[in-house]
């Protein structure tokens, strides 16, 4: 049975649908309304307030902390200023990706770094010969995410005025409601956004303090439906659904490199070694077998299978995790892995794993798409990522 988060309190009295789902072990709400649109436009025209406790926390400390960051990752944090974040692939010694998530830099020699799925082990058994300390701090650390275009607005009421000048993956010590907390400004909706995190006994305190000071800025509770739907505007990965964690893969062909995920951006190849450089360089040098591509999806294309049918065109009112085929001259080239109607853009959206050779951009594939339990094609373009790319998420 799921745990109640240390939000819980609050996020269950206000869950109006019942909706709840496991998220790591904890109650999480899928979505407060009998649909998640509300929330969505919450995201996108005010502010979202959700509940990420159930991220995986661990704080690496010692004189060599940095060194053992660094050697994990596929990115080199020995240049990570204090109060800086960056992201990052966690790769096994094959080069395939074990986990994603960021890296916070709180102090000279002490680290945070969040993952999608439990970690400690394997920090653990490689931090031999290596002074560093490794905790999990999961438990201990409650997490808010406040995301939206209201977003700063809010906090500078909390916080004051200085929340203003916090750069893009930046991080900051402050108090709220007379909480010590930490805020950077990260997010997964690809949207201007801030993440608060927060001893666990004060976790209610800064809900409430939160919620009142974004009363009069549209402020709602949200749920993991709209945050899907976010996410797949914003071209972001999601583990188990977009690709899997490599040392869960039953079979090697699900296993997948930071290259074939899009992102490669997050490898430093020339530094010194850490886990699966030597893999990385040879991948990088013969090139990928697979690539990650944001499709548009024609909203003609659906207009005219329904059509045939005598149907109105009809989309899952949700983001979509299914893999479904994607094909390219009669011959299947890869899946999409996550899909969802865009309320704002007003697009069909998906992200996908396709043969490396059909990555382009303005490459035409085929999506099979079901209509009365007939699997039909409809085309679908490679288009660039995210798809949804506000200014005020970095300036």
């Amino acid at each position: 049975m799921p745990l109640p988060s240390p939000f819980h309190e609050r996020t269950a009295s206000l869950c109006e649908s019942l909706k709840f789902k496991s998220w790591a072990g904890y109650f999480a709400v899928c979505s407060y309304e009998s649909h998640p649109d509300p929330e969505y436009f919450a995201f996108r025209n005010s502010a979202g307030l959700l509940d990420i406790t159930p991220l995986f926390k661990y704080e690496l400390s010692g004189e060599d902390s940095a060194a053992f960051v660094s050697y994990m990752a596929t990115r080199d944090v020995s240049a990570l200023k204090i109060g800086r974040v960056t992201y990052s692939c966690f790769c096994d010694q094959r080069g395939k990706v074990i986990d994603d998530g960021t890296i916070s830099r709180l102090d000279e020699q002490r680290f945070r770094v969040t993952t999608g799925s439990p970690a400690y082990a394997w920090f653990l058994q490689n931090s031999r010969g290596f002074q560093v300390e490794v905790e999990d701090v999961s438990e201990s650390i409650a997490a808010l995410a406040i995301q939206g275009p209201n977003s700063r607005r809010i906090l500078a009421e909390l916080v004051g005025p200085g929340i203003e000048d916090l750069r893009f993956f930046g991080l900051v010590a402050a108090r709220i409601a007379g909480v010590e907390v930490e805020i950077t400004r990260t997010g997964y909706t690809g949207d201007l956004g801030f993440e608060v995190w927060i001893p666990r006994d004060g976790a209610l305190s800064v809900w409430d303090a939160v919620m009142a000071a974004g009363k009069a800025h549209g402020i709602m509770p949200v749920g993991l439906d709209a945050l899907d739907i976010v996410r797949i505007e914003a071209g972001f990965l999601l583990q188990d659904v977009d690709y899997f964690s490599a040392p869960r893969c039953i079979i090697e062909s699900r296993k997948s490199t930071p290259y074939e995920i899009g992102l490669g951006w997050t490898v430093a190849l020339d530094r010194s070694p850490f886990i699966g450089q030597k893999a990385l360089r040879e991948e990088k040098q013969r090139g990928s077998d697979w690539g990650f591509v944001g499709l548009e999806i024609s909203w003609e294309g659906i207009e005219e299978i329904y059509t045939e049918y005598g149907l109105p065109p009809s989309l899952p009112t949700q983001a979509c995790r299914m893999a479904v085929p994607v094909y390219s001259t009669g011959r299947q080239v890869g899946q999409v892995t996550s899909s969802t109607w865009s309320p704002i853009l007003k697009k069909y959206l998906a992200l996908a794993t396709v043969e490396a050779k059909q990555v382009e951009i303005g490459n035409q594939l085929r999506v099979e798409h079901t209509v009365e339990y007939e699997r039909m094609r409809v085309l679908a373009t490679v288009v660039e990522r995210p798809f949804y790319d506000p200014e005020r998420k970095r300036t």
